[in-house]
């Protein structure tokens, strides 16, 4: 401290203290979130079992081109190709291009008319 000068204490506004309460808060509800009950799985508990490879077919849905996409077309869309996933694009929208065998593509225009049914 310097000659001549008071100290000062700190101290916190309202809104900094609601905001490190807050912070201090999410903190631990992340950590609690990251606790283990202490339980583990015995080997008597039977595994879920795996679920079957469904793997799409778009030749049988063709005809469905130049219909509207609306939620029913689509889920019969989707159990008829075999698929598990299905996924609406729009023409020349960016999409991964990661392959799942699993996964029908819809394609559409700007309608919402189907263009184009492919798997992957």
């Amino acid at each position: 401290m310097v000659w001549g000068m008071t100290p000062r204490t700190f101290t916190m506004h309202a809104s900094h203290r609601t905001l490190t309460g807050l912070a201090t808060a999410t903190l631990a509800l992340l950590i609690a979130g990251c606790a283990s009950n202490g339980t583990v799985p015995s080997a008597s508990t039977p595994a879920q079992p795996a679920r079957q490879l469904q793997v799409c077919n778009a030749q049988p849905v063709q005809m469905f081109i130049g219909h509207n996409t609306v939620a029913s077309t689509l889920e019969n869309i989707r159990q008829k190709s075999g698929a598990y996933q299905l996924r609406v694009l729009r023409e020349n929208q960016p999409a991964t291009m990661d392959y799942n065998q699993e996964r029908l593509n819809v394609i559409t225009n700007d309608a919402g008319k189907i263009i184009a049914l492919r798997c992957g």
